[in-house]
């Protein structure tokens, strides 16, 4: 099963130490890593800044633009408004066949603020309580989807090249 995830952590530097663990994880068998993002969101600054790690170099363009996207949408206009309403519903409109609904982008917008970071993933076959587990010391909250083959044809074929 696929699955878009989002891990909320209290600290700016939280999603880069959780990424590390991911990518333990990964090597025993609990997840297998499609492509992962993370938001760092520094005290003071307008925006936080969002890292692609380009797991599948082959496909890293197309999975920088559901960041990009993600990210743009997300955090480039007013928290309040008609403005912040309107970008999430265009990018809402982008990634409903995809999986990833308005609610979730509408949290992820709301969670995400100054002195916080976020583990945005898009994973197959992942154990998320036993991944859950090992990022039990970083004081962290979860978003998911769990993705129909549908959607996950639509997510990957869309951005993933696939």
């Amino acid at each position: 099963m696929t699955t878009f995830t989002v891990w909320k952590f209290d600290t700016v530097d939280g999603a880069k130490h959780a990424a590390k663990e991911l990518r333990r994880a990964q090597t025993d068998g609990l997840v297998t890593i499609v492509d992962h993002a993370v938001a760092e969101w520094p005290e003071g600054k307008s925006r936080p800044d969002i890292d692609h790690h380009h797991d599948d170099t082959a496909r890293g363009a197309g999975w920088g633009a559901l960041w990009g996207l993600i990210g743009g949408a997300l955090f480039m206009v007013p928290l309040v408004g008609v403005a912040a309403g309107a970008a999430i519903g265009a990018l809402a409109k982008a990634t409903e066949d995809a999986g990833i609904t308005k609610e979730q982008l509408q949290t992820i917008r709301s969670e995400l603020t100054e002195g916080t970071s976020a583990l945005f993933l898009v994973t197959e076959n992942a154990d998320l309580d036993r991944l859950g587990e090992r990022l039990r010391g970083v004081h962290s909250k979860l978003l998911t989807t769990n993705l129909t083959d549908a959607e996950r044809a639509t997510l990957l074929e869309t951005f993933g090249g696939g």
